[in-house]
């Protein structure tokens, strides 16, 4: 219910503004793509036969960048826990990473601010990895199939980490309006956990699994988020002070800021009244963007039921 009162005029998220991880996000995969990509034509072209092409880029540069299933290979490529997450060869697994993120994405950023979006993605790909790399060399079921997944690449444990982490946070957000009022959350995340749920018996059950760690790591980041423990807190004040060593001129405060904007203002952003206001709708809004919706008082998420329900 309370999604659909700032789902009209006065989206705060758009491409071009500033800290937008759904973005960044996009330009990390989008960037590696194409440079991988163009290598590997790069290597098509320069040698006669087709086999020894592929051979030679996946030795000489993929393979710095996939998640390696050999710990011995792992331990001495150890950034590849990193890298794999935003690694994409085929043009179908991109984009249908991309989507999912997406559609997963804008809506927890648009619930949660702009803070929360690249920790869960990151937890859920890192840990994932971990997974992945423990499952294949120790479970006797995935030993057998290295052959068939020698390596790990691809946003599919992040991605299914955002996905859950969205349904968590609001499982009855509906997309496709126009379909009979519109299609849960949870069915859809639903469908997406049961495919890979599936998958464990295959010969990729270790890449499976690594996604359903994702899903785990979702749920967990939202639960804990509710108790008021933000596990990427140190991920954002790690970022802010790079950004500071680079731009000193604009540091980042943001608990000042919000002590200043929201209880040490000399004048008050809105009066309170039972009149709903454009001014006081968009101030929430702004205060959602930058904070997320769980840090509104219960008069702010009020505020947004009734203005959802009389069209404000």
């Amino acid at each position: 219910m309370q999604t659909s009162a700032y789902s009209r005029s006065g989206r705060q998220l758009l491409l071009g503004q500033d800290n937008n991880g759904l973005v960044l996000l996009f330009a990390i995969n989008g960037i590696m793509f194409i440079l991988l990509n163009f290598l590997k034509i790069t290597y098509f072209l320069s040698y006669d036969d087709n086999a020894t092409a592929e051979l030679f880029f996946r030795k000489q540069i993929l393979n710095w960048f996939v998640l390696p299933s050999d710990p011995d290979m792992f331990f001495t490529r150890p950034w590849t826990l990193l890298t794999y997450m935003f690694t994409h060869m085929q043009i179908w697994a991109f984009l249908s990473n991309m989507l999912w993120l997406w559609a997963f994405g804008y809506i927890l950023q648009d619930l949660s601010g702009n803070n929360k979006l690249i920790p869960v993605y990151l937890y859920g790909g890192f840990i994932g990895g971990l997974v992945f790399l423990l499952s294949v060399n120790l479970v006797p079921a995935f030993q057998r199939n290295l052959e068939f997944m020698p390596n790990l690449m691809g946003a599919g444990a992040a991605v299914m980490a955002i996905a859950v982490a969205t349904t968590t946070l609001t499982p009855d957000y509906r997309i496709f309006p126009l379909l009979n009022g519109g299609i849960p959350l949870w069915v859809l995340t639903l469908i997406f956990v049961a495919i890979d749920f599936a998958f464990i018996a295959s010969a990729n059950g270790g890449i499976a699994l690594a996604h359903l760690t994702g899903a785990v790591i979702g749920f967990i980041y939202i639960h804990q988020l509710r108790k008021g423990r933000d596990l990427g807190a140190w991920m954002t004040s790690f970022v802010h002070w790079v950004d500071d060593l680079f731009n000193p001129e604009k540091k980042h405060r943001a608990d000042k800021r919000k002590e200043q904007l929201y209880y040490r203002s000399t004048k008050k952003p809105y009066t309170k009244t039972p009149l709903l206001t454009q001014q006081k709708l968009d101030a929430i809004l702004d205060k959602i963007n930058q904070h997320g919706y769980e840090m509104l008082t219960e008069e702010e998420k009020a505020f947004l039921k009734r203005a959802s329900e009389e069209e404000l």
